[in-house]
């Protein structure tokens, strides 16, 4: 059986720690690799190598740094079937699903190698007689990231390439459930040119995440996955000294007004909902339907989840493939149930469906729920999975207080085609990413992502201007060339004149 190694300092490095976790193939459920856990000694081993490299990263050019960007962002381009093909065996999302995470992830690596626009600083000048201020921004040190399973390669491609361009050392701890991803986005950094040391991956369990909350030498650490995990990052993440942004769960609304097209809601609801099987924190997992509009959308979601075609994700004809493990197949599955017996509709259960020739794998067909209440677990909870759940609202203004009234406030759409009430949505409603006809509103690269309430905890979003402050700190320097008749003793407070 294949095992996974860590990254430290350049090369791979066998686990000696004799702790080993079991990485399977989702749509066979078979158990093919097995990879390596960290003890405490092989994340200290990781942060001694970033250390002793940040010595020298850090006080490279930006011309050397952009170089070794520029070579490896092609070398990921060059390399994006296999990256793909890596996802999907240990994930399970479909070919081109793995594709378009690979796709966004080369999105930041392209705005990492136009770090020198993002670095540049501040200067004014005779803010007093011969004196001038400047503002400028450092890198931090060794920074960490601990990564989710259900974007193996994108996750992680928003956090180091823009770490490493700002003169950082990276430490990577990702999701043990698909570990592959990230070895070989680490091997692919070597080829590039990445100093020994500069990127570093250490694969694990809680031992390796809770020593790199307290690790001294890691001065930030980056975090994405579900909303208790990234409180539990940020608060002992802080607690010892360090600087955390953490992005935590979602429960996704997507507002559908009368007049909205629903042609096009339904197609949205669907992707949004259904694509990469759930398993996103940006999918769509509530339809607010405003009067009339629930039942012919309810029925044009209907139609077409029976049209999806569902199998493994290296079959080019499945759309969507299993979940990532059987443990959350019947969590995911239970709240369909659950539901039913909690007084919704249950219009469509996917709870029975499996593939033929494929019946050990984690399959769940998709699962449309109506009459759906805020009391019933399918609300409250945020199930990750293929199951979509349509509440009947009279008007906006009691749709947007349903909305508001969330826990969470990662992302949010509105289909219509009122530019006013558009306008109002987007002004209104308490997220950090909203759609207008849009239903997954992922930021560009250039721009940064990130939610709201118990979405995010910490001040900063990710990429974008909000990761390359999050990978800085900013340091102001004043600066006097006196002339000689300049000196004296003034205890008084410092003026500008």
């Amino acid at each position: 059986m294949q095992t996974i190694s860590h990254w430290i300092g350049g090369k791979p490095v066998e686990g000696v720690s004799g702790n080993f976790g079991p990485v399977f193939n989702p749509a066979t459920g078979a158990q093919e690799k097995q990879v390596a856990f960290a003890s405490v000694e092989e994340v200290d081993a990781a942060v001694a190598a970033a250390k002793e490299a940040f010595a020298t990263w850090g006080t490279s050019s930006l011309a050397k740094r952009t170089s070794v960007l520029f070579r490896y962002r092609e070398l990921v381009a060059a390399h994006r079937e296999e990256l793909a093909r890596l996802i999907t065996a240990e994930h399970g999302k479909v070919h081109s699903d793995a594709l378009g995470e690979v796709a966004r992830g080369l999105e930041i690596i392209e705005l990492a190698c136009g770090i020198p626009e993002k670095l540049k600083g501040e200067l004014s000048t005779q803010v007093s007689t011969r004196v001038d201020v400047a503002a400028i921004r450092q890198s931090l040190g060794v920074v960490a990231g601990i990564t989710p399973f259900n974007f193996p390669a994108m996750v992680p491609m928003w956090m180091f390439p823009l770490a490493v361009a700002c003169g950082n050392t990276f430490v990577l701890k990702p999701s043990e459930k698909v570990p592959g991803a990230a070895l070989k986005l680490a091997e692919l950094a070597a080829e590039a040119g990445f100093p020994d040391g500069v990127l570093n991956v250490v694969n694990g369990d809680k031992v390796a995440v809770d020593r790199i909350l307290e690790h001294p030498d890691i001065a930030a650490v980056s975090f994405v996955g579900s909303t208790p995990i990234a409180k539990y990052i940020h608060t002992t993440g802080t607690a010892n000294g360090k600087r955390v942004q953490a992005l935590g769960g979602a429960k996704n609304h997507m507002l559908v007004l009368p007049d909205a097209d629903l042609d096009l809601a339904a197609d949205s609801a669907i992707n949004a909902a259904y694509g990469s099987a759930g398993e996103r924190c940006m999918a769509i997992s509530v339809v607010v339907a405003v009067g009339e509009t629930a039942d012919p959308l309810i029925e044009k979601i209907k139609a077409r989840a029976a049209a999806l075609r569902i199998g493994p994700g290296d079959d080019p004809a499945s759309e969507m493939g299993p979940l990532i493990t059987k443990v959350h197949r019947d969590k995911v599955a239970s709240y369909v149930q659950g539901a039913a017996a909690q007084g919704a509709h249950v219009v469509v259960d996917g709870t029975g469906f499996t593939v033929e020739g494929f019946e050990g794998g984690h399959w769940l067909g998709v699962s449309l729920l109506d009459n759906v209440t805020p009391e019933m677990d399918a609300y409250r909870d945020e199930i990750f999975g293929p199951v979509l759940s349509v509440v009947r609202v009279a008007t906006y203004d009691e749709a947007i207080a349903l909305m508001n009234a969330s826990p969470w406030g990662n992302g949010t759409a509105i289909f219509t085609r009122d530019g006013g009430a558009a306008r109002r949505f987007q002004l209104e409603v308490e997220a950090g990413m909203v759609g207008v006809n849009v239903p997954i509103p992922v930021p560009v690269g250039y721009h940064s992502f990130g939610g709201w309430k118990d979405s995010l905890f910490g001040d900063h979003h990710i990429y974008g201007n909000d990761g390359v402050h999050f990978y800085t700190r900013g340091k102001v320097v004043t600066t006097r060339w006196p002339d000689p008749s300049d000196g004296g003793i003034n205890l008084g407070f410092p003026s500008n004149h």
